[in-house]
């Protein structure tokens, strides 16, 4: 049987509040060397640059140490080195934080800025923002919002504390309250409960509504009406990939800005903030299950669509 072992800190710092690359040697292969292993995992990057790494000291172990290209490849040892980050295009909206204390950080983010470092976004994300604004390395997300959608996310001050915080978006004892601008529809005054089965594939933009049970869940109220806009307030039970536009889509009011539903024109390049999805987290509600507080947080932003809708919608097509 296999020893289980606990994860080694990192011996690498942050970089613009950016975690190192960890690499667990597996166990179920085998290679001569690290430089071998190394050179194979991480296929993608250009000729010569994992050599260049390893020669240059770039990749340490869990002591700090470098570990050179020819090291013998041990099983279960842990590897640390930083990525090449590459540039990105700022995303030019306040970050506001809503509540701090000592075990949360929760903010109010604005559209375009994704979560967590992922894919092509890493620095320009509301994580690694907070880290290097507040000054907190360990600061970790408890759950995440889309790139294009803005409002309440939750972090953790405390590594050993994520878990539990974790366990309540999880445990559904999270209560999420949503609002959505799209097209007035008088039969959506009286309010609705959608319930579908929602497949998001790999690889695949949109997400789509399939038969089966319902693994998707939400209310739908039309709180105000302006001309031919709605202000719709949508809680979700249940928290599936796009839930909120796929839902919306499936009435016939798809949220305004929206680049999958009802057709897929998007991604939206990067710098490109003409067009914001017309979706905000806007309330979060739950008790502290470190602290037993019961905490009932608002977003302080509003949605463009319905500030000035003749000049924004000048850039839609509905």
């Amino acid at each position: 049987m296999r020893r289980k072992t606990s994860v080694p800190p990192s011996p690498l710092p942050q970089r613009q509040g950016v975690d190192p690359v960890r690499v667990r040697l597996p166990f179920s292969e085998e290679w001569e060397t690290v430089g071998e292993y190394l050179v194979a995992r991480l296929s993608g990057a250009a000729p010569g640059v994992v050599v260049e790494m390893l020669d240059s000291g770039a990749v340490v172990g869990a002591d700090g140490h470098p570990v050179p290209a020819d090291a013998p490849y041990t099983p279960g040892r842990y590897l640390f080195f930083h990525r090449d980050l590459p540039p990105e295009v700022p995303v030019p909206f306040a970050l506001e934080i809503v509540h701090r204390d000592d075990h949360l950080v929760v903010a109010d983010k604005p559209h375009f800025l994704a979560t967590t470092p992922r894919g092509s976004h890493v620095t320009e994300t509301v994580l690694a923002r907070l880290r290097r604004e507040l000054g907190i390395p360990a600061l970790g997300a408890a759950h995440r919002l889309d790139r294009l959608t803005a409002g309440l996310v939750l972090f953790v001050v405390r590594p050993a504390e994520r878990g539990a915080y974790q366990k309540l978006f999880s445990e559904r004892r999270v209560r999420k309250e949503y609002e959505a601008i799209a097209p007035y529809d008088p039969s959506l005054a009286v309010s609705r409960t959608v319930r579908s089965r929602i497949l998001k594939e790999r690889g695949v933009m949109a997400a789509r509504e399939i038969e089966g049970e319902p693994n998707a869940e939400t209310l739908v109220e039309l709180a105000e009406r302006s001309g031919d806009l709605g202000r719709y307030r949508l809680t979700p039970h249940t928290g599936q990939t796009h839930q909120l536009r796929v839902h919306m889509n499936a009435l016939g009011v798809p949220i305004l800005g929206d680049p999958l539903y009802p057709v897929v024109t998007g991604p939206v390049p990067d710098g490109d903030f003409r067009r914001p999805l017309q979706l905000l987290a806007r309330r979060l509600e739950f008790t502290d299950p470190v602290t037993g507080v019961a905490h009932r947080l608002c977003s302080g932003r509003t949605l463009q669509a319905w500030e000035s809708y003749q000049a924004w919608a000048g850039h839609q097509v509905l």
